[in-house]
């Protein structure tokens, strides 16, 4: 893994896997859940960092001023605008060159890893979801998706976000909780 990577995906991984998850979508319910989602990540991104727990509402603060750090409407803009201190151009690169590894993927094999994914993230419940998740890109790295010349991480993080894609796409009500999923799968499995 590059360091260029390696840092946009660090901390940065849900605006990563939010501008990852955004490209060539046209479902109606898939996008609002994204925009849904894409609002409140943009709500916990506060004045210190990342996704760092927050009482903000955006309201006044104890000193009567309002609050210095205002989330905005993601909508339709891009995950790469919403901080000025990330560096947006790491993210937007890192989202393509996943996008790209996914490009790659054996479509029988990715298609197949998608409907397994969905029935068992439908018939179980969430505490599963990682594990299930992991299972997949498991068997769908055996089955033949095999990109020797990239890193091994790079392969794993695009074929995870591939997959949840897919299932969200089929599911949008489970976007969230697939999200939380697949942001705990990198940050801690990889």
């Amino acid at each position: 893994m590059d360091d260029s990577w390696k840092s946009a995906i660090g901390q940065n991984a849900p605006l990563v896997i939010i501008s990852f998850l955004q490209t060539d979508s046209t479902i109606v319910n898939y996008d609002k859940e994204l925009s849904s989602l894409g609002t409140q990540i943009s709500r916990d991104i506060n004045c210190n960092g990342l996704m760092m727990d927050t009482d903000d509402d955006g309201g006044l603060e104890t000193d009567g001023h309002v609050s210095s750090c205002i989330a905005m409407s993601f909508g339709d803009i891009q995950p790469s605008v919403l901080l000025q201190e990330l560096d947006a151009a790491a993210i937007q690169e890192v989202a393509a060159g996943l996008r790209e590894i996914a490009a790659q993927f054996q479509h029988n094999v990715v298609a197949q890893a998608t409907q397994n994914l969905s029935n068992n993230v439908l018939s179980s419940t969430i505490h599963y979801w990682k594990k299930h998740l992991s299972q997949e890109v498991d068997m769908a790295l055996r089955q033949g998706v095999c990109l020797r010349d990239l890193p091994q991480e790079q392969i794993i993080v695009a074929l995870s976000l591939t997959l949840v894609k897919g299932v969200c796409q089929q599911a949008p009500h489970l976007l969230r909780n697939l999200f939380d999923v697949a942001l705990d799968y990198i940050r801690r499995d990889l």
